[in-house]
């Protein structure tokens, strides 16, 4: 088994009371902060590419601390929000409730990276814009 596929498909908790799935959940925080926080730093980093490309844009400046801090923030407080669905699907279902945890991992994981990205495109979207502009 690959490394990526011990992550994106790890074994879930057989014990299913609510520590042990935040456990399981905590134990997987790290990763998923490392793959957000990877994504974030590419983000930013084509930020500041395309911002400093001409025609330079119009405004303050480029101001990031405080929203990556907050984005960060945000991004935790969501990946908790894993631990509680697993721990309200079993209170739910009892015994017939399904080992979530691998699923809403992987999909969490993989809608977090996704919208960490967002600014690549909208970034190249601006800079073309900026160019057009500036020759028409």
């Amino acid at each position: 088994m690959t490394a990526l596929t011990r992550i994106l498909f790890p074994l879930p908790d057989y014990r299913r009371n609510p520590w042990s799935l935040l456990g399981w959940w905590e134990s997987r925080r790290l990763t998923y902060n490392l793959f957000v926080g990877g994504a974030g730093v590419v983000s930013l980093a084509v930020m500041v590419l395309f911002s400093s490309l001409p025609p330079k844009p119009q405004g303050l400046g480029f101001r990031w601390w405080g929203g990556a801090l907050i984005y960060g923030v945000l991004a935790n407080a969501g990946y908790s929000l894993g631990w509680l669905t697993e721990v309200g699907i079993r209170t739910l279902w009892g015994d017939e409730a399904p080992y979530a945890g691998p699923a809403l991992f992987r999909q969490g994981l993989s809608f977090a990276v996704g919208l960490t990205l967002l600014p690549v495109p909208l970034a190249l979207i601006s800079w073309v814009v900026r160019l057009v502009g500036h020759f028409f």
